[in-house]
């Protein structure tokens, strides 16, 4: 029982950090993408796995994107 405990807490390690990523590019719209919800929200450290450093460039340049009109606030189904 303690073994699967342990299996749900598992680490997930940051795929910025694991490519060496410093910056993120607002204009790579796509990359952006995979980091949002069906509704358009920007998802938690806790679900993506990234690092409270590269969390916070992703949502700038979320923000930014969103302003520069290359992604939506909300997205229409």
């Amino acid at each position: 029982m303690a073994k699967d405990l342990k299996d749900l807490k598992k680490k997930k390690n940051c795929t910025f950090c694991n490519d060496k990523i410093d910056t993120l590019d607002y204009k790579d719209t796509s990359k952006l993408k995979r980091y949002l919800s069906e509704s358009g929200k920007i998802l938690p450290r806790r679900i993506t796995g990234t690092c409270a450093k590269h969390q916070r460039v992703l949502s700038n340049a979320v923000k930014k994107a969103r302003e520069a009109g290359l992604m939506g606030y909300v997205f229409e189904n």
